[in-house]
């Protein structure tokens, strides 16, 4: 199609956000818009296709005959330390996705205990494109246990769900994986008992209950141990030390107000809080031991105003009327020590009872999901027509626009009313750990850079006890657990990535490539529940422990998984680094933040019926105790008129993009992820347009103005920086997909047909079926 998109036709295709006019729904979504209707492909004039069959291009004797040529050319599996072969199958066809005919190429298919892997015996498709994004520990036809999420077998042209011991084994293998790409695997060229065991295997391996200590996370961490290490250039700040989170207070300026606490150091207290966090300074340490750590106001952060962000656990549940007004008596003390009026005004935000539940969550990505994980071409054009109505009933961007809501209104009311904001969770483990994170990424620069970023997914997530182990169901113990909190986060920032891409020191990729890492079990990052499960499986819960500990990487040793030219494309070279100011400047605005002077600043106090508690501590106790108040905080989904006010302000000046970062929220302006869930679709790419041709353009500029440079100031000639290197990535961006990096550059059908006649004309969804039309290649309009 090349970079200027056709015209529309009829007008049956939408205007993409940027305002090119879209070809089809998907491929819209691809530049970064909403997805096309589902277009009405073939020649068919809209007819159902017929189910595609299977074309071998290899006769069954010449590949028995070619055994030994095949044996003599096979490629390695490459193998980590700590893995183990489990079971393999030659004579194996993974079929072309995008191909109707279902054309492929043969080779192995192996499992190992960390991983599903395919071994292609064309030494031509090894190597898919010069610019493709390599990982060095997941091929592009390796699927990591943890990364498969349904598999499916098809019997006689029918697809059924895999599961169990089998009494019959299927013709055809198809692995839907969690990072939404789909594996086609023919085995009707393999030997029968080859078929049971790779087939046994990969069910077992991927869908049986596991023990934690039976992860390959374990068998990496032993067989590798003295080869890991940290990349010295990672300033990534832990939070597993009392002096972190010091330094995290005086960097916020936080310290005035609270302290940072090592009363739980060794899991003395609680098992669900890490060793160290940090409290408000009145509170004393009996009051942490009372109830286990339940009820303590945890503080997360703070404001340039003096306002601060924490997060509470709910305490137990009681029927006693005694226990109860035990409760009601320790909250009321606990809760003064943050609303103390007129100077310290506290809201309570109640997660639990009065914004989304972890259900709403499961059941719209679920539904979402399946939007992209398509079986074949035919299949995608089937649903293109539909595709927007699908989209909208998932629920999923109504969901990330109310996540995103949310944390404007605790940023409104910690900016502009200096107010502290009290998150409610029964755990404050889960939507805590979202909305905190969302809040300080639209609040504090610092965490719009690569380190900060990763900083703030320390503190909040990984120390902030959110279950990662269960909520990606590593263990395959409880599909009702796994709920993608963390990716709906991810999803969220994307939403501010995509808006204020200046703003932002790291890129979409970055975001894409942290959701695959997820499943990845070389990294201890995200496959514990807490930092208490994490120090004692790994041998450190105590200082006293007389075996030698395992040591793992973090997930943000990028070095382990790109290598440097890669990782380019982790940083973005469009980010606006903050001014240096000299000391005279420095001086003068000493007093003045960047925020305040963008931000009026309304009144300090609100009414309650604006959703704020009263100064009485009578509507907090009902509140964690169980009794909703739903009367009292608006769950109206237009926005509140100071709300309204305070959005609508930010949104009408400059944006500073290191100060305050508010996101459009309106139904339009929350997208699509795109290089995310589109980039394994051939069909929703376009070659040689797309983001991709911008930023083309954009990097041969800076290309130029860094030569320019270089010249001027030749005395001075450093060596090219990271950034210097990325023009050389896009060059020849005709030739890249608007999916770059991630999406293959072979297409083997890249011309679909368009009827000509005006969309309205074609009626409903039936009559497109009997309708015979005329059809322009798209390849010529």
């Amino acid at each position: 199609m090349g970079g200027a998109p056709a015209a529309s036709v009829g007008g049956r295709h939408p205007r993409s956000r940027d305002g090119a006019v879209a070809v089809f729904p998907r491929v819209a979504a691809s530049q970064g818009g909403g997805m096309l209707g589902k277009g009405v492909v073939g020649g068919g004039g809209g007819t159902k296709a017929p189910k595609p069959s299977f074309v071998s291009y290899v006769r069954p004797e010449e590949i028995h005959t070619n055994e030994k040529e095949v044996a003599e050319k096979e490629v390695t599996l490459h193998l980590l330390p700590g893995e183990q072969l489990l079971c393999e199958a030659s004579t194996v066809l993974k079929y072309v996705q995008e191909d109707s005919c279902q054309r492929g190429t043969y080779g192995r298919l192996v499992c190992t205990d960390f991983k599903i892997a395919f071994l292609s015996d064309d030494e031509s498709a090894l190597d898919s494109g010069e610019a493709q994004f390599k990982n060095k520990v997941i091929g592009e036809n390796d699927i990591t246990l943890h990364c498969v999420d349904q598999i499916y077998g098809v019997f006689d042209e029918k697809k059924k769900t895999l599961f169990g011991q089998l009494k019959k084994y299927p013709e055809k293998l198809i692995i839907h994986c969690k990072d939404l790409r789909v594996f086609h695997f023919c085995l009707r060229y393999t030997k029968e008992e080859e078929v049971k065991r790779i087939v046994s295997g990969i069910i077992h391996h991927t869908q049986a209950p596991k023990l934690l200590k039976r992860l390959f996370l374990f068998s990496y961490a032993t067989a590798a141990q003295n080869n890991t290490a940290t990349d010295p250039r990672n300033h990534t700040v832990m939070f597993d030390t009392l002096k972190d989170w010091c330094w995290e207070l005086e960097r916020t300026k936080g310290n005035v107000k609270y302290k940072a606490v090592s009363i739980n150091e060794g899991y003395r207290v609680c098992e669900r809080l890490p060793a160290f966090f940090v409290v408000p300074t009145p509170l004393l340490e009996e009051d942490v031991l009372r109830f286990q750590g339940h009820g303590i106001p945890i503080w997360c952060w703070s404001c340039h105003n003096g306002s601060a962000l924490l997060k509470m656990s709910a305490l137990p549940k009681e029927q006693d009327d005694g226990i109860l007004q035990m409760q009601k008596s320790f909250l009321d003390g606990i809760y003064k020590t943050i609303h103390r009026p007129p100077y310290e005004i506290a809201r309570t935000e109640d997660l639990s009872s009065n914004f989304l539940s972890l259900q709403e969550i499961q059941t719209a990505y679920s539904k979402f999901k399946q939007l992209f994980l398509i079986d074949n071409s035919t299949e995608f054009w089937d649903t293109d027509i539909k595709w927007f109505s699908l989209l909208e009933s998932s629920s999923w961007l109504d969901i990330i626009r109310r996540c995103l809501k949310k944390a404007i209104e605790i940023t409104e009311c910690m900016e502009a009313q200096n107010m502290n904001i009290l998150l409610l969770e029964e755990s404050a483990s889960d939507l805590c750990c979202l909305l905190s994170s969302l809040v300080q990424v639209m609040m504090d620069p610092h965490c719009r850079t690569r380190t900060g970023f990763q900083s703030l997914v320390q503190k909040e997530w990984i120390m902030g006890g959110h279950c990662f182990l269960d909520r990606c169901n590593h263990l395959r113990q409880s599909d009702k657990e796994e709920v993608p909190v963390f990716l709906l986060f991810l999803d969220c920032v994307w939403q501010l990535v995509h808006q204020h891409p200046p703003a932002f020191e790291f890129t979409e990729t970055y975001l894409t490539v942290l959701s695959d890492s997820l499943y990845i079990p070389i990294f201890s990052t995200f496959f514990f529940n807490s930092p208490h499960q994490k120090d004692t499986n790994m041998g450190r819960e105590s200082p006293d422990t007389q075996s030698k500990p395992l040591n793992l990487l973090t997930v943000w040793d990028w070095s382990v998984q790109f290598e440097p030219k890669a990782q380019i494309l982790l940083r973005n070279p469009l980010y606006v680094e903050k001014p240096k100011l000299d000391k005279g400047q420095r001086k003068g605005m000493r007093f003045k933040h960047q925020r305040q002077l963008s931000l009026p600043l309304t009144q300090s106090k609100s009414s309650p019926k604006r959703g704020f508690f009263r100064e009485e501590t009578d509507h907090l106790f009902k509140n964690i105790l169980g009794k909703r108040i739903s009367k009292l905080i608006n769950s109206s989904d237009d926005l509140q008129d100071n709300l309204r006010e305070f959005y609508d302000s930010w949104h009408s000046k400059p944006t500073d993009y290191h100060g305050l970062l508010l996101p459009h929220i309106e139904g339009p302006e929350i997208k699509v992820w795109a290089q995310r869930y589109l980039r394994w679709i051939p069909e929703a790419q376009i070659l040689g347009g797309g983001r991709v041709a911008t930023m083309s353009k954009l990097f041969e500029m800076m290309e130029e103005v860094q030569s320019l440079q270089e010249k001027i100031d030749e005395r001075h000639h450093s060596p090219a920086s990271l950034q210097a290197e990325a023009p050389c990535l896009l060059k020849n961006s005709l030739r890249l997909s608007s999916l770059f990096p991630f999406a293959l550059l072979q297409r083997h059908s890249s011309k679909p047909v368009l009827p000509t006649c005006g969309w309205k004309a074609l009626g409903d969804e039936e009559d497109l079926a009997k309708r015979e039309d005329e059809f322009v290649d798209l390849g010529d309009v």
